[in-house]
């Protein structure tokens, strides 16, 4: 039954997917007021330089996504943003505190709690001070604008590789209600609902909540149970007042996240005995087939987050425009991980466990003042201010022994650890307390000025002030069982404040400053030689602030000093076209990005015995560059063809000796982590009437070149492709749909994250084939 099941989806799916595999990537975004839809192309009005612009007349890479587009391809997080956007990868950590959106082949990686992400992500006009903030679940999402290419002189704040914003649907004038039922195989449901309207003169307001759950992809066989899903939940509340001179937004929202993610599986020989020991279903050599971990703790995830925001938008001297938008976000993480990826401590395999916390408080306030977007000259002003404050607990506890009172096990071959016996048993444990705050305050301008219907001249300064401080407290390792000296995998002798034999002050304690002060900008100058045809060239100087390598086995002196901030230089030429009465539009860009005191991971071993951990340090000189296509037409009414393509040749120009090892992990020319050549989407979909109901029909494939895990070209990641598709039915006004979804059609089997060579793989969702069907109904 399953069988016929399976075979009579797949067809239904195969045969949507045959519509159109001409093209596409990008969804255009479509904003409700000034947006308009025609027989071609639908203008797209974003916000990129922070007033609203038709995106053909804007001289910036972008791709925009709207609500819609996100709920068609089940776009849940920024993490399937990747599906649609062939720029932007994404590094899945272990916990999403841990989780980096990487752009044009440039990302900051790192476990370390003083560094700013090099992609930025704002949400309705707030800048998130950290990567894991992002990653909460998607929910009335107007659109998705991804802006590529350092974007610092409106945006500055962690945006030096570029910025996905996420703009939120506002009230209404009359009352709607949504609401949205999906199951997946898997056991995977996810349910929302909205509502919507008018409370008075001039005031509307949007409601909404949702819950999600999944069991995962992966069987933990030490317990049973499926692991490496999720359970999601929420609300957000939104109030608009708009009396045409002021239009004020309040927004307030809060999520709840409890995944059982992500244990990685083991896909390489670890040795007869431990191969043993784990005991796999068809044993560990399976490669990307493996489904299976033996793991005597499950690695999880614990997001709690609340945010307040007000904005709002003033028109004063008759032709400008004051808009002030202030958000405070407060955001805890619990990461309970698995480092030792095997069911118990053996003689010749320790245990390690940790178990942190992070905890985040972010205020910010930003005031800028445009004049008359229209005017030959026109401007805009502004001031920025930015504070957060972060601490995190983190407790490493380990389980080691080289002698045991237990037996040898003779399934096996290893003898475990008897952790009922102190004597032989070692349980060497450590914590660290770290404390860091981070402010930026900005100056910044923009002024663009016509010359006639076809030059324009643009540019702009921003200057940034950053303050960033911490304190790190962490005692040497000691055997929890008797409070004496231990070490253990990850668990080391030395204080945080380091030995003063090697220059540091022999206390627990290690603490330390950074100032720095920085100047950026760009110059953009464009030709448009007729109405449908814009051409650019840019220049861009953009910034990231400094770091400290803060993290659980920091040690001063190497990790105190100061790393220097990143800067980088962009260069960028594009066009944006549309042709054939607007049915199709055409828009290439061409970049050279290079970035100097490139700020990234490298591996180092420390401890006894030996683990491998991460240090951040100023890498040296990296460098992008490529060109990005984004296709779409509408050969006929009801049919959107789309393609996109990203090819990146992100390397290191030139990279410095670890500090702490003096031997680079990476060699000058290797190809940056998580940095494919190429990437690129096809895309179609169509809609038609026919009588009494409405069909839609939807397909999406894209394509990932070879990548690496990490730097140095370790951890390869072989090229895959994933093809979606999805066949709808509506009644004529579409106030209900149900629709029938299909991920990964050829069940092409995928990692995203390759550690030590295949002994650690992340294995995602759509690695294999699954079914849905979800129900929309709407009120109007």
């Amino acid at each position: 039954m399953k069988l016929l099941r399976n075979r009579a989806l797949r067809a239904l799916c195969l045969s949507s997917s045959v519509i159109g595999m001409g093209a596409a990537t990008t969804a255009h975004a479509q904003d409700d007021a000034a947006g308009e839809t025609g027989n071609g192309v639908d203008v797209i009005v974003v916000t990129a330089q922070k007033v609203s612009e038709n995106v053909q007349d804007v001289p910036i890479s972008i791709t925009a996504v709207t609500g819609d587009r996100l709920e068609q391809t089940g776009t849940t997080s920024l993490e399937g943003l990747t599906q649609i956007v062939p720029s932007v990868t994404f590094r899945k950590g272990t916990t999403s505190a841990n989780s980096a959106i990487v752009m044009r082949g440039v990302g900051t990686i790192t476990f370390s709690i003083a560094a700013e992400p090099s992609v930025s992500t704002v949400v309705d006009g707030v800048v998130l001070s950290r990567s894991g903030q992002a990653f909460m679940d998607l929910v009335d999402a107007e659109r998705l604008e991804v802006l590529r290419g350092p974007q610092g002189t409106l945006f500055g704040k962690n945006a030096s590789a570029g910025l996905v914003s996420i703009v939120s649907k506002g009230g209404t004038d009359s009352f709607e209600a949504d609401g949205r039922a999906e199951w997946y195989e898997g056991d995977e449901y996810r349910l929302r609902g909205s509502l919507s309207g008018p409370l008075g003169t001039d005031l509307s307001a949007r409601v909404t909540g949702f819950y999600g759950s999944y069991d995962g992809n992966i069987r933990n066989i030490a317990t049973g149970d499926d692991v490496n899903g999720y359970e999601h939940y929420g609300a957000r509340g939104l109030v608009d007042y708009d009396n045409g001179p002021a239009r004020l937004r309040f927004i307030a929202d809060y999520f709840r996240a409890d995944d059982d993610c992500c244990a990685d599986v083991t896909t390489v020989s670890r040795g007869a005995i431990l191969d043993a020991e784990l005991g796999l279903p068809g044993g560990v050599a399976q490669g990307l087939e493996q489904r299976s971990v033996n793991h005597n703790l499950v690695t999880q995830t614990r997001d709690k987050q609340w945010s307040l925001t007000a904005s709002g938008d003033f028109d004063v001297f008759e032709s400008h425009t004051l808009s002030v938008v202030a958000g405070y976000r407060d955001w805890t993480n619990r990461e309970i991980r698995e480092g030792d990826f095997l069911p118990r401590a053996t003689t010749t395999a320790g245990q390690l466990h940790d178990d942190g916390t992070v905890d985040t408080q972010q205020f910010s306030v930003e005031a800028r003042l445009a004049s008359d977007q229209a005017a030959p000259f026109f401007y805009q002003v502004g001031a920025f201010y930015w504070r957060s404050d972060n601490q995190q607990a983190f407790t490493r506890r380990d389980i080691t022994c080289t002698t045991s009172t237990l037996p040898v096990d003779p399934a096996t071959g290893a003898r475990p650890c008897n952790v009922n016996d102190t004597v032989n048993t070692l349980f060497p444990t450590a914590t660290s307390d770290s404390d860091v705050n981070s402010k930026n305050l900005a100056l910044f301008g923009q002024a663009t000025y016509r010359f006639s219907d076809m030059f324009a001249l643009t540019g702009g300064l921003r200057y940034t002030w950053d303050d960033l401080d911490y304190v790190h407290v962490r005692a040497p390792g000691v055997n929890a069982a008797t409070g004496l000296p231990a070490t253990g995998p990850g668990v080391v002798a030395n204080p945080a404040g380091g030995l003063i034999a090697n220059g540091g002050n022999g206390t627990n304690t290690s603490a330390g400053s950074s100032s720095n002060g920085n100047l950026s900008g760009k110059a953009v100058l464009q030709f448009t030689p007729s109405d449908d045809v814009l051409l650019y060239g840019s220049y861009t100087r953009g910034y990231k602030g400094p770091a400290f390598n803060v993290f659980f086995n920091h040690t001063a002196p190497t990790n105190s000093v100061p790393i220097d901030e990143e800067t980088s230089d962009a260069f960028e030429i594009g066009l944006k076209s549309q042709f054939l009465d607007n049915r199709v539009q055409l828009n290439v860009s061409a970049f050279s990005v290079e970035y100097d005191n490139f700020q990234a991971n490298n591996f180092i071993l420390i401890g006894n015995p030996q683990t491998l951990i991460t240090n951040l340090t100023n890498a040296g000189t990296v460098k992008s560059e490529g060109f990005e296509i984004d296709l779409t037409a509408v050969p006929t009414d009801g049919l959107t063809l789309r393609a996109s393509g990203a090819y990146a040749d992100a390397r290191v120009k030139e990279f410095n000796p670890n500090p702490l090892t003096n031997a680079p992990d990476a060699r000058n020319g290797t190809q940056l982590p998580l940095a494919p050549k190429f990437v690129y989407t096809l895309g179609a979909n169509y809609e038609t009437d026919l009588g009494g109901f409405k069909l839609y029909l939807d397909t999406d494939f894209r394509h990932v070149s070879r990548q690496f895990s990490d730097l140095g070209e370790s951890g390869p990641i072989d090229p895959y492709g994933i093809w979606n598709a999805s066949l709808g039915f509506s009644d004529p006004d579409d106030l209900y749909r149900l629709t029938f979804h299909v991920r990964n059609i050829t069940d092409e089997s995928y990692a995203l994250l390759n550690v030590s060579n295949g002994q650690r793989l992340q294995i995602p969702r759509d690695a294999d084939r699954f079914f849905g069907v979800s129900l929309r109904a709407r009120v109007r």
